[in-house]
């Protein structure tokens, strides 16, 4: 075998990327895509003035770019991702990643020892700072701090001193008010457990440019207004442990607790800065299975007060390490978590002795044993899976601060508890009595209405699918939900239930759904804040319900339907994270509507309150929402098309149409062979109307036929306008055939529940055929390539059809008699769900439908097939068993039919190494321009590959 180098695979691409102009014409590499730059993410700051964005190539290093939206001021930071702005638009912070090249030099185990860094840059200035080996970073709430946790082995190369300020001396203050602890420096210096750990941080006023810094934080917090910020620091090894308050404002420091022998944990800080709370536990305990007492501390008063463990909590319920404690905005109820028991880790005896070698339980004990019982709740695997979850569950309860009133809300029986700012009820859920049901019907849940005061709870639904919750008013009055294709409104004070729709002709339930379980519902636009009304959504309109009259109207006119547009709302202001955003009377809104018909984007004008739709901007474009300055109108949000990148714009919220152009990423691609993109109909074999999207390649000639690339999963057509992945990946790329001269057909394919298989059949011949009759595809090259579904699909469709040339199927499921009792390895679910009711839309078990089972199998009918196939597998795919690839490969192989398997070792059901991924595109490509355009087929095509082992690593 010769085993094709990196670079060679580069210089073999360069030939795919030419077109049949002349030598002078632009042509498109894999080097082009592998550079492309695509913006990543981007914030504005609260009062919508400056724009932060990040930009990345497929394979090299990100960039971060800072603009003001008022001036002309512009900086670029080499290696910047991630942006965060400060509350003023004053600063921003990017994450420094290790360069791609210093990565790349080093052995896979060494490069998980590079630690990404922080750069902060003055945005009025230019000034940059750089922090290396940071862990985590945040601004405080109103923008004047930044607080720095390095990596817990940082002795970073910063100098800590400002303002004559300096680490040493921060330090030395901390433990003179600390409480002196004799027994401190007579104990011997024992090592921190991990789990114990701390690390630097550091706390820098970006107004003053004072800076502190402490060692050994295991947690900290800044209070909301940025007074106060509190420090858990733990050093096992000198016996020291504490907790610290600093004031911001003076820099002083003020010790609350400090205590040789126990370790703190989880800390909280009300938002006002008063109320400190913290968790602590005996040090000498290992980590897992130490019990921690709970603790507030009132800074106005000075008091200190042990609050758990507590004469009058009698119900054994217990504080652990996993614990997470938060104050409610209000500053009058402290949330927390804790747990019935707290385990015991297991240990595995060992061999001291020669007795032991004997000792029968003694060596049972070393069992590697996993018993699978038929009465489980959940299966093994995927109990492995949740295992780590499990032990980090805490049930939820709240601490009235005002009468010391101490509340469980979650319990083994409702252990989910949505914590929100309501003062009266939470919402709770529970899967608990559907977890063996989990494996062949899907998810469901129980939700309740948690009262606050006592932890009363009041089930509102049974067996309700899991992504239907409710949704609860701001002020805790109502409840509503979707139930088999209704709206339903619950009266909290009452309990009395009201069917909000059941007057309307419409159905609020998604008609487009084809699976074999109960269809879901639209969902739901945000509260009026009043808790006066609530926005709901069906397929193209939005509804307004009125809570106490149960009336209700369309917000939209009806205007939705009558054009086949869905409305929803977008770009809602959202000042306080701790609240929902909401909506009030009289209130003009920001829609976004997309077209069935066009699968264009709009933006419209709507009041809350009156049925009216305003058209504010339409394009034949794709439109997406990125950002709304919550303090401010100002909103940013993107326009592309197949052929035009999609850059940034922002416009005052309510006039898109005045929007300024911030970048012009699509310089790039104006560089580059480019093709169109139109809409297809066809009717499908059962006389369906059908959507698809052609791409036309770059050089189209009309009357010209061309070989066809054919790319689905189900819906495809909303990509008319949607600009062309440019990654490479385990899809091919879109931009890359056409620039060859290939066409792509994105074709949407509707199922019939029962019969997956024939029905993706029917859509994708009747598809193609209509391409022939346009006289766009070749009727003798016509290849097809899907993943997971599509690749299912496709391994399916050419037993039926010789419509293909080629085939590239990746990650199939080839025999759903085999796959039906299969493992999804990612979650360690069965897969039997997917069947019943799920994707695959068989609609009963094997039991019931074995033959359909069989009809729906590829691997039933290979004999029949007569399209070359090419088979790849991630050999730890985490969805799909890889063994699906391997029968397929077998019974094709045994049938002597032409067939091809990748095996990339180590990878899941998606390609993840940039290798794998380059080296699988080159071979699609190979493999279509061999069968579909007559190309030579390269050495690995004609004569397979032999193994070999590399070399090992010295």
């Amino acid at each position: 075998m010769k085993l094709t180098p990196l670079a060679s695979l580069l210089l073999l691409s360069a030939g795919f990327a030419t077109t049949v102009s002349a030598q002078s014409s632009p042509s498109l590499t894999l080097k082009d895509i592998m550079q492309f730059e695509s913006i990543t993410d981007q914030v504005l700051d609260p009062q919508g003035k400056v724009l932060a964005y990040s930009v990345a190539p497929d394979r090299g290093d990100s960039r971060g770019v800072v603009k003001s939206l008022v001036n002309t001021k512009a900086y670029d930071v080499a290696g910047g991702s991630k942006p965060q702005l400060s509350a003023d638009g004053r600063y921003t912070a990017f994450t420094l990643a290790p360069s791609l090249l210093e990565s790349e030099k080093l052995a896979p185990k060494a490069r998980k020892k590079l630690k990404k860094g922080l750069l902060l840059l003055d945005n009025t200035t230019g000034e940059q700072r750089r922090f290396e080996r940071v862990k985590s970073y945040a601004f405080s709430e109103d923008g004047s701090l930044l607080a720095i946790w390095y990596e817990a082995d940082e002795e970073s190369k910063e100098s800590a001193e400002a303002n004559g300020i300096d680490a040493k001396e921060a330090s030395a203050q901390a433990a003179t008010q600390a409480t002196t602890q004799a027994s401190a420096s007579e104990a011997p210096a024992a090592k921190t457990p991990k789990l114990d750990a701390g690390s630097s941080f550091e706390l820098l006023s970006l107004a003053s440019g004072k800076s502190q810094r402490f060692e050994h934080v295991t947690a900290w917090q800044l209070a909301y207004n940025g007074s106060v910020l509190a420090l858990a620091q733990n050093d096992s090894s000198s016996n020291s442990h504490s907790i610290t308050v600093l004031d911001t404002r003076s820099f002083e420091l003020k010790s609350v607790s400090s205590q040789a022998d126990k370790q703190f944990g989880a800390l909280a800080l009300s938002r006002d800065g008063r109320y400190l709370a913290y968790t602590r536990g005996d040090a000498a305990l290992d980590a897992n299975e130490r019990p921690y007492a709970l603790s507030l501390y009132d800074r106005k008063s000075g008091k200190l007060s042990q609050i758990l463990p507590s004469k009058g909590d009698s119900k054994g319920w217990l504080i652990n390490r996993h614990a997470k404690l938060s104050f409610s905005a209000d500053g009058e109820r402290l949330f927390f978590g804790r747990v019935p028991e707290i385990s015991k880790q297991l240990q595995i005896p060992k061999v001291e002795q020669s007795s032991d070698l004997y000792d029968t339980a003694l060596v049972s004990a070393q069992r590697d044993l996993r018993l699978w019982h038929g009465d489980d709740p959940l299966i093994k695997p995927n109990e492995v899976k949740q295992y780590e979850k499990e032990q980090s569950r805490t049930y939820l309860a709240v601490l009235h601060l005002g009468s010391r009133n101490l509340v469980q809300l979650a319990d083994r029986k409702v252990p989910d508890i949505e914590l929100s700012e309501h003062k009266r009820v939470l919402l709770g859920s529970s899967d608990i009595p559907y977890r063996k049901m989990i494996t062949w019907a899907g998810f469901y849940r129980d939700f309740y209405l948690v009262d606050i005061n006592t932890g009363h709870k009041t089930r509102i639904l049974t067996q309700q699918p899991s992504g239907s919750a409710p949704t609860l008013s701001p002020a805790g009055k109502y409840l509503a939900f979707y139930q088999q294709g209704g709206i339903y409104l619950y009266d909290v004070a009452s309990g009395r239930k009201h069917n909000l729709s059941s007057k309307l002709k419409v159905s609020f339930a998604d008609e487009d759904h084809d699976y074999p379980s109960a269809a879901p519902g639209y969902g739901f636009g945000p509260w009026l804040e009043d808790d006066s009304g609530l926005l709901v959504y069906d397929k193209y309109d939005i509804w307004q319900f009125d809570t106490r009259s149960h009336d209700g109207f369309m917000l939209t006119g009806g205007e939705g339907r009558k054009q086949q547009q869905s409305l929803r709302i977008e770009a809602l202001a959202q000042p306080d994270k701790a609240y929902p955003a909401t909506v009030a009377r009289n209130q003009a809104v920001l829609l976004q509507g997309y077209s069935h018909k066009t699968k264009a984007d709009g933006f419209y004008r709507a009041v809350i309150g009156r049925a009216q739709l305003t058209p504010l901007l339409a394009k034949d474009n794709k439109l997406a929402v990125l950002a709304r300055a919550d303090k401010g109108d100002t909103l940013l949000f993107s326009q592309e098309r197949y052929d035009s990148y999609p850059d940034l714009y922002s416009s005052a919220l309510l006039e898109p149409a005045k929007a300024v152009k911030q970048t012009d990423f699509d310089a790039q691609r104006r560089k580059l062979p480019w093709g169109k993109s139109e809409l297809v109909h066809w009717r499908d074999g059962d006389g369906r109307e059908m959507d698809g999207v052609l791409i036309k390649p770059a050089n189209y000639q009309s009357g010209k036929r061309y070989p066809v690339l054919v790319y689905f999963y189900r819906f495809m057509s909303d990509r008319l306008h949607a600009f062309p992945d440019m990654k490479i990946n385990h899809r091919p790329n879109f931009a890359w055939y056409a620039a060859d001269d290939y066409a792509i057909f994105l074709p949407d394919i509707r199922f019939e529940v029962g019969y997956p298989g024939i029905s993706s059949v029917k859509a994708l011949t009747a598809g193609v055929q209509k391409l022939i009759d346009m006289g766009i595809a070749d009727p003798d090259a016509v290849g097809i390539q899907g993943h997971s579904w599509g690749g299912y699909q496709t391994a399916f469709a050419v037993t039926q059809t010789n419509i293909f040339k080629a085939a590239v199927s990746g990650a199939p499921v080839s025999n759903m008699t085999s796959a039906y009792s299969g493992i999804r390895h990612g979650t360690g679910l069965a897969r039997q769900f997917q069947y019943e009711t799920g994707q695959s839309r068989i609609g009963e078990s094997l039991m019931r439908a074995p033959q359909k089972y069989i009809e729906n199998s590829p691997v039933f009918y290979v004999d029949r097939i007569q399209t070359p196939m090419m088979i790849m597998f991630g050999d730890k795919d985490d969805a799909v068993p890889w063994e699906q690839g391997v029968e397929l490969y077998l019974a094709m192989r045994r049938a002597g039919k032409d067939v091809v398997l990748l095996q990339y070792q180590d990878e899941p059901h998606h390609l993840k190494k940039y290798p794998n991924k380059l080296d699988y595109s080159v071979r699609m490509k190979d493999w279509f321009d061999h069968y579909l355009k007559g190309a030579k087929a390269p050495e690995w095509l004609e004569k397979g590959e032999a193994y070999r082992e590399p070399k090992a690593e010295d």
